[in-house]
């Protein structure tokens, strides 16, 4: 028996260490996800739902100004990912009007709830609640104009299965905005170039980023590709640095 146990830990070494670790880890991912590859970086802790205060934010014009980068127009369909408080929510809804539609989604089930009650309280007959998954958002197919992730999207803890199964929600010319701050992925950012890489990785084409002062990050904007890769076709990004990162390390150099 010990005989046999060494020979197994010592195979275990020979093959792949990673392999060994694999099984593990992948008993601890959704069963739904481990057709997928993990990113090939770290991904942040879960934030606070309420990211800022709504009158410091307000004062800012931070969701005038994304809402009008995203060109966001009455009539519109638009999901609200990781909706948190609803900052976005409400504002969006009453963006798009009473012939538009706003459905926000998030995993935190407290959250959604609370966001419900606001949603009753300030009667807005335009949004619906949705609970998400953390590799899949469970959205309606060919159904948004405008998918929205502000500042969550580094918090996304199986992001190709996550974006893979979020292509076919929007309709033909829809956008996906992510709003994010340019900072490594364990301290609640991501650097743009990993972002793009990521995206176009899973079937998506970026259409442009912008630093913007107003969201204390930048803007990027997203269309769906002709086509996405199968699952078992996706290459994982390698970690990319942000541009702190650069000057710090030129600064050192």
């Amino acid at each position: 028996m010990m005989a046999r146990t060494a020979f197994s830990l010592l195979a275990c070494t020979a093959l792949a260490l990673g392999a060994c670790g694999s099984s593990t880890e992948d008993t601890q991912r959704p069963e739904t996800a481990r057709a997928f590859p993990l990113p090939d970086r770290p991904v942040s802790n879960l934030g606070a739902n309420a990211f800022s205060d709504e009158q410091t934010r307000d004062s800012q014009g931070e969701a005038r100004k994304v809402m009008d980068m995203a060109s966001i127009e009455p009539g519109m369909t638009v999901a609200d990912i990781g909706a948190g408080e609803g900052y976005y929510t409400v504002r969006l809804a009453e963006r798009v009007g009473e012939h538009g539609r706003v459905l926000a989604q998030d995993i935190d089930r407290g959250a959604l709830e609370r966001l419900g009650r606001r949603v009753e309280r300030e009667r807005l007959d335009n949004v619906s609640i949705k609970a998400g998954a953390q590799d899949d958002p469970r959205l309606p197919e060919d159904s948004f104009n405008r998918v929205f992730m502000v500042h969550m999207y580094h918090e996304v803890a199986e992001p190709y299965a996550f974006l893979w199964r979020l292509w076919p929600s929007l309709e033909d010319g829809g956008k996906v905005i992510v709003v994010d701050i340019d900072r490594p992925t364990d301290r609640h950012g991501i650097p743009p170039a990993l972002l793009a890489c990521e995206f176009e990785r899973v079937g998506y084409r970026l259409d442009r980023i912008e630093q913007a002062p107003e969201l204390a990050g930048y803007f990027a904007q997203f269309s769906r590709g002709a086509t996405r890769p199968d699952p078992d076709e996706i290459v994982p990004c390698t970690g990319q640095k942000s541009a702190s990162d650069a000057d710090n390390g030129q600064a050192n150099g």
